[in-house]
């Protein structure tokens, strides 16, 4: 798994622990899906408890450190330098759905910079890890993004907005846009995964608006570790504060970029 640092290790450990209540719940779904009342308070539960105890396994070990969490807001702790910004349950609707494709999302943040991430599917046990200057792993192996030049030859991620959210037009000119000059575009419903395989080289790129920053925090820094490059939609560094990314090996990202510009123009 390469470089370890104490801090990771906890969150990798932490990670792991609620995992097992996850899974628990995860094989109850299926019998839930068919009762009338359906499975969305049962999920709920499922998102706050992993909350919990991600939260509490990581204050025991670091307990001055504040949090950023998608259920609880914002945590402060007395080290003002340090924050875990954590995702307990991405992909909330394909866990609700009994579709084994969600993952718990934790980075580590100081003074502003991504040091540490974990995202981790339990279901296939797909542990992604990085740390700053040191790479990124799936279980034991480097991650590398891929090594495509070509949009014609790549397999491109997104996320698209549903039922109350907005950018509808937006997004399907951006998707009618990558749609037209590459090989193929995936919708698979949680941003943590996406940016994982992105790290990987199973995606060559993607892109998504509308994220929170638990969305992407750990993501990012995998993406980064694994020699891409993640930015906001403008070519910035503001994915955290904006909610919109875009992750890509080097030949493919400004391609993308310009490709995601100019169709989003079309629509304003």
């Amino acid at each position: 798994m390469g470089y370890l640092s104490p801090a990771l290790n906890v969150m990798i450990a932490a990670a792991r622990k609620a995992a097992r209540a996850l899974v628990r719940d995860f094989g109850e779904l299926e019998n839930l899906q068919v009762s009338l009342k359906g499975p969305a308070d049962f999920v709920s539960n499922a998102d706050t408890r992993t909350e919990r105890i991600l939260v509490s396994e990581l204050s025991k070990v670091r307990s001055g450190y504040g949090f950023l969490v998608e259920e609880s807001g914002v945590i402060e702790g007395p080290d003002k330098s340090h924050r875990f910004i954590i995702d307990p349950l991405d992909g909330t609707t394909n866990f609700l759905h009994a579709i084994p494709h969600f993952a718990i999302s934790i980075g580590l943040e100081r003074e502003g910079l991504m040091q540490s991430a974990v995202v981790y599917n339990p279901i296939t046990d797909e542990m992604y890890t990085a740390e700053r200057g040191h790479g990124a792993y799936l279980n034991d192996k480097r991650l590398r993004v891929s090594a495509r030049k070509n949009l014609k030859d790549s397999v491109i991620a997104t996320g698209l907005p549903f039922l109350g959210k907005e950018g509808h037009e937006r997004s399907l000119a951006e998707l009618g846009g990558v749609m037209a000059v590459t090989a193929g575009v995936r919708r698979f419903g949680a941003a943590s995964l996406d940016l994982a395989y992105v790290a990987a080289g199973r995606f060559d790129a993607y892109w998504e608006r509308g994220l929170g920053p638990w969305d992407v925090a750990a993501g990012l820094l995998l993406v980064k570790e694994a020699q891409g490059i993640a930015t906001d939609l403008d070519g910035g560094s503001k994915m955290l504060d904006r909610g919109d990314i875009l992750a890509a090996n080097e030949p493919l990202h400004p391609q993308l970029l310009k490709l995601l510009k100019e169709a989003g123009r079309k629509t304003s």
